[in-house]
C-alpha cells in the first residue's frame, strides 16, 4: 500500500498553479528524487505534501493518521546563525509529538539516538552556528529524524557542501533508506539522482516523468537531463 498518492495535484498560491497534473505514487522503502528546472514546482510540491500549502486541486493522501514526516528544509543564512545547542536543536524535532512543555524521557532517548546516529552526539553542547556547514546538516537531519515515522522529506540536502561533505551526506541518506526509511529528496545533483534514486519524478510546470531510474534513464527528459548534468 502507497504511503503517499497525489492524483491529478495543482499546486500553487493564491488560487494561481505552479504545477498540476501531478500523478505519482510513494510506496514503503521508495528514495524518489523530484527533479526539474528552478520554479518547476519542486518546492512548493514538497509544502503541499507537508500540509504547509493546501492542494488547489485534484487529491493527496497518505497512509495511517497521525503518521509523521520529517523535514529538512533549505538552509537560510539566518537558519545558520541560529544561537542553540545541537542538542536543543535536535530535541525540537519532537516539538510536535506531545502537549506538555517538556521534553519525556522516550523523546530525549529519541534526540540521543538520532544525534549518535548522524555522529554529532559528541556536538551535542555545541554552539549550532559554530558548526561547519556539514556538520549543521547533520544536525538538522537528526532533528528531523525526530520527527520523522515512516518518511523523510529532503529540500536541497548538500546545497553549499564541499564534494566530500556531499558525498559523506548521501551516504548517510541511503543507509537511512536501507535501513526502511522512505525518502523523498529535491535536488538539482543530477549524479546523486541517478546514482540513489529507486525513482523519478521529473516536474516542469505539469509532469515529465514519473517512474523507476532505470525507465527514466531510457526516456527522453532522463536522457537530456542526464547529459545536461554532464556538460
Amino acid at each position: 500500500m502507497a504511503l503517499l498518492t497525489c492524483d491529478n495535484l495543482s499546486v500553487g498560491y493564491e488560487g494561481r498553479p505552479v504545477a498540476k497534473d501531478i500523478q505519482f505514487a510513494v510506496h514503503p522503502g521508495d528514495y524518489l528524487c523530484i527533479v526539474g528546472e528552478n520554479g518547476s514546482g519542486k518546492t512548493t510540491l514538497m509544502k503541499t505534501i507537508l500540509g504547509l500549502l493546501p492542494p488547489l486541486s485534484g487529491t493527496l493522501k497518505t497512509q495511517g493518521e497521525g503518521r509523521r514526516i520529517g523535514y529538512l528544509p533549505q538552509q537560510s543564512a539566518a537558519q545558520r546563525d541560529f544561537p542553540a545547542s545541537v542538542k536543543e536543536v535536535v530535541l525540537s524535532g519532537c516539538l510536535n509529538q506531545g502537549r506538555g512543555l517538556f521534553y519525556t524521557k522516550a523523546q530525549k532517548e529519541r534526540a540521543r539516538h538520532n544525534m549518535e546516529r548522524l555522529d554529532v552526539w559528541k556536538l551535542q553542547n555545541r554552539c549550532y552556528r559554530e558548526l561547519s556547514g556539514g556538520q549543521q546538516q547533520r544536525a538538522l537531519l537528526a532533528r528531523a529524524l525526530c520527527a520523522a515515522d515512516t518518511m523523510l522529506l529532503l529540500d536541497e540536502p548538500a546545497a553549499g557542501l564541499d564534494p566530500q561533505i556531499t558525498e559523506d551526506m548521501y551516504q548517510v541518506i541511503e543507509q537511512l533508506n536501507q535501513a526502511g526509511l522512505t525518502i523523498i529528496m529535491i535536488t538539482h545533483d543530477v549524479a546523486a539522482s541517478l546514482t540513489y534514486a529507486s525513482h523519478i519524478l521529473h516536474v516542469a510546470g505539469t509532469p515529465l516523468y514519473f517512474g523507476p531510474k532505470a525507465g527514466y534513464l531510457q526516456s527522453p527528459e532522463g536522457r537530456r537531463y542526464a547529459q545536461e548534468g554532464k556538460a
